[in-house]
């Protein structure tokens, strides 16, 4: 008998083993570039330009109910409607002045991982009508220091604080598919290196990244949807704090821009929020899935490849039908259905300040940017392709030395054969914070830096066995025509 308990025991332990590191990962296309946001700006007009993926429902008043009843959804599992969007990123010329939006490679990945508390079988699926936000959009400094410390010290002030883990959920990840050497780890750097850095070294583009909270206290959503949710001990796993017991599916997001298309060009990259620094970057989301089907995507769907197709629970739409997905037209709000997204105007859509240092104030929505030759506020960018990302580890580093990962890749000019080298895992010499310092507005301020990875690894577009299995999704961005808006609003449903 005894025997037979500790075997069952053992059991138990390696099914828990092995569920820590079960995901997937869901493929999803632009379905609308608008200054739409109904989490922070409800009914009304945003402050800045954001890249929407998912529900063709959205709109600046919805919320799970108005998700769900969208006709189809540029994520590529029909069933999920969910609604997930972070700012645009623009760049500035500094001979003219003008803002350019620089090209999104092929949309946008939303990780799923499954991670649940020590002890649990499994975590619990986000609940009808949740809503959160990760990052914040005012930040401007990492008051922290880089390379960040190990693991083992994150038990200690000021790395025991939600405050810390904020900003160390952000990764700005240089690419370079040509040199398997130089692969960077996920949440590899906190802020986005400068031009002369990205020039030089991101020839693939930058994958920005955002690990969102995962621990929830069990109430409504509050009116910041922030409060609600706490991070565990490590950022994307560890323990919760006692006061936010229950863990849900831990979300995170990787978005890849072509910044090297603009290389040898003078000027700087700003996000559509007026950050040049990184540090402001953030992302939303709002539930769109059936409750229950969510739930039992989460208890079932744990295949360690990460792949949607390896779980028979999700119907997989042909790529052609996520692309063909945009934001229904009449969920543009009028005065900005002619604005111009694509850029060619002075300033950003919607004018917000361009603030380098500190912590900035929130901005006003203002008016539709001017044109000589308006375009649609959903004009997406131009077609280019992706190679689909693993999941990054889920082993938890408490040093320099990092365990292999999840490759996650994207280029249209890599040949796709080509096999990439595992990347070394030694760690150049630990750097000081970079100073901040007020900068004129043709001109970065963020120090380019040797850091290390504070979480995961990564490979390049092509990859090795290491802990998962890679595969190849093509995907391609679309356009989208806002001409009118049919005025409605819905209460949010909440939990």
């Amino acid at each position: 008998m005894r025997s037979s308990t500790l075997a069952l025991k053992a059991t138990t332990l390696l099914l828990f083993a092995a569920y820590a590191n079960a995901f997937w990962r869901m493929p999803c296309v632009v379905s609308g570039l608008a200054r739409i946001d109904p989490l922070k700006y409800y009914g009304t007009i945003s402050e800045h330009m954001h890249a929407i993926h998912g529900s063709s429902g959205f709109s600046d008043s919805a919320g799970t109910t108005e998700l769900l009843a969208g006709e189809c959804t540029s994520c590529q599992v029909t069933q999920d409607k969910s609604a997930y969007w972070t700012p645009a990123l623009y760049f500035q010329n500094s001979a003219t002045s003008e803002f350019s939006l620089v090209n999104q490679v092929g949309g946008m990945l939303a990780y799923y991982l499954l991670r649940p508390n020590a002890g649990s079988p499994n975590v619990t699926a986000f609940p009808h009508g949740f809503e959160m936000i990760a990052g914040d959009t005012n930040q401007r400094e990492f008051n922290y220091p880089v390379p960040d410390v190990d693991k083992s010290n994150w038990n200690v002030e000021p790395y025991n604080t939600q405050e810390f883990k904020r900003q160390a959920a952000l990764g700005f990840n240089c690419l370079d598919y040509t040199n398997p050497a130089a692969t960077e780890g996920s949440l590899y750097r906190h802020s986005l290196p400068d031009k002369a850095y990205l020039d030089a070294h991101c020839k693939s583009g930058v994958r920005f990244e955002l690990m969102f909270p995962s621990c929830w206290n069990g109430k409504s959503t509050p009116d910041d949807k922030k409060s609600h949710m706490a991070y565990p001990s490590l950022v994307g796993e560890g323990d919760c704090p006692p006061d936010f017991p229950i863990r849900l599916n831990t979300l995170f997001f990787e978005t890849i821009w072509d910044t090297h298309a603009f290389a040898g060009t003078d000027g700087q990259f700003v996000i559509a929020n007026g950050d040049p620094t990184g540090n402001g970057y953030h992302g939303d989301f709002i539930m769109g899935w059936d409750e229950q089907f969510l739930q039992d995507a989460s208890n079932q769907c744990t295949d360690l490849s990460g792949k949607i197709e390896d779980c028979p629970l999700f119907t997989i739409q042909p790529l052609g039908d996520s692309t063909a997905c945009n934001i229904a037209e009449s969920n543009i709000p009028a005065p900005i259905a002619k604005e111009l997204a694509v850029g060619g105007a002075t300033t950003l859509p919607g004018n917000p300040p361009i603030v380098y240092t500190g912590y900035a104030s929130d901005g006003v929505a203002a008016a539709p940017s001017s044109s000589s030759a308006p375009a649609p506020v959903s004009s997406a960018p131009a077609a280019s392709t992706s190679t689909s990302s693993e999941q990054p580890s889920s082993s938890v580093a408490s040093d320099t030395q990092q365990a292999p990962s999840a490759p996650s890749a994207a280029t249209s000019s890599v040949d796709p054969s080509q096999s990439a080298t595992e990347a070394s895992s030694t760690i150049a010499t630990t750097s000081p914070s970079p100073a901040v310092t007020p900068a004129p507005a043709m001109q970065s301020s963020v120090s380019t830096q040797t850091y290390f990875s504070t979480e995961y690894q990564t490979k390049g577009q092509d990859v090795v066995e290491v802990l998962w299995v890679e595969d190849v999704v093509t995907v391609t961005a679309t356009a989208l025509s806002a001409r009118k808006r049919h005025l409605h609003k819905h209460r949010r449903g909440v939990l």
